[in-house]
């Protein structure tokens, strides 16, 4: 890992085979790089690869802040400024789709296209209403549980056993005042509708396979927007399907999104 200073403050990324075109991927809540370990492999035969860890996760400094949506959007659009990544290609999973969202919105000029991985764009009233016992839990001294359990309920049954043991018992890479904070800001009292028509530039959203957002209002808010399911795999899918994603991803740039400016040739 790479540690750059933004601020102060300290964010950690992985970048694999400078010089080529540019893909950026983003984890979700609780997370770190390590949930696209298995698309950076593999991508970073042909692409310049930058894993960050969202400020607050993994090896990134986590000062004690809010952490929002539109702050992460801000560090990555810095990030890509400071390391010269011109046009890249933004996939987020979960909570990362909604800043690569944030990120088109806010910051256009950044990004070529963005891919959604999973991500809830519009969370419902009942829905937020069923995180409240979530929320007080990360409140409380058995946050790190509370995490773990609420990471386990997006899994399947059809998924690996040996793998989900290993992210499970992993998780949180983030401290206590971090996660409650993004599950607040990401969930609970954050505006994706409006982000997500604000954004202008080609979206693909892979959904796992159950859904986990309304699609046929995503596609009102973002015209452009093409979409793809997995099989098999609960909302982990970057680390359980890998094949599948990758797949996925590579298809979207091949066909749909504009070639970065300092690509010589795509897949």
């Amino acid at each position: 890992m790479q540690v750059i200073k933004r601020d102060g403050i300290a964010l950690a990324y992985e970048d694999l085979n400078p010089g080529a075109p540019p893909i950026i991927f983003v984890h979700g809540w609780s997370c770190d790089h390590a949930v696209f370990a298995q698309q950076a492999e593999f991508f970073s035969r042909s692409h310049r690869v930058v894993s960050v860890d969202l400020r607050g996760h993994g090896n990134s400094d986590a000062p004690d802040q809010d952490y929002t949506m539109a702050s992460f959007a801000d560090d990555l659009a810095w990030l890509c400024g400071e390391l010269a990544l011109v046009r890249p290609i933004v996939v987020g999973h979960s909570m990362g789709g909604n800043v690569a969202l944030e990120l088109a919105a806010r910051h256009p000029e950044v990004p070529a296209s963005i891919i959604l991985i999973d991500s809830i764009i519009s969370s419902s009233q009942p829905f937020r209403d069923s995180l409240q016992p979530v929320v007080e839990a990360l409140a409380g001294p058995d946050y790190v549980t509370a995490c773990r359990q609420a990471m386990a309920s997006t899994l399947l049954p059809t998924d690996d056993e040996e793998k989900k043991r290993i992210l499970i018992t992993s998780l949180p890479k983030a401290p206590q005042h971090v996660l409650t904070s993004t599950l607040k800001n990401h969930l609970l009292d954050y505006d994706s509708t409006s982000v997500a028509a604000g954004c202008h530039v080609p979206v693909a959203y892979i959904g796992a396979a159950i859904l986990m957002t309304d699609l046929i209002q995503l596609q009102r808010l973002t015209p452009q927007l093409v979409t793809a399911q997995t099989l098999g795999s609960g909302h982990f899918s970057p680390l359980f399907v890998p094949d599948q994603i990758n797949t996925m991803i590579q298809t979207f740039q091949d066909v749909y999104s504009p070639k970065s400016e300092n690509s010589g040739a795509g897949l």
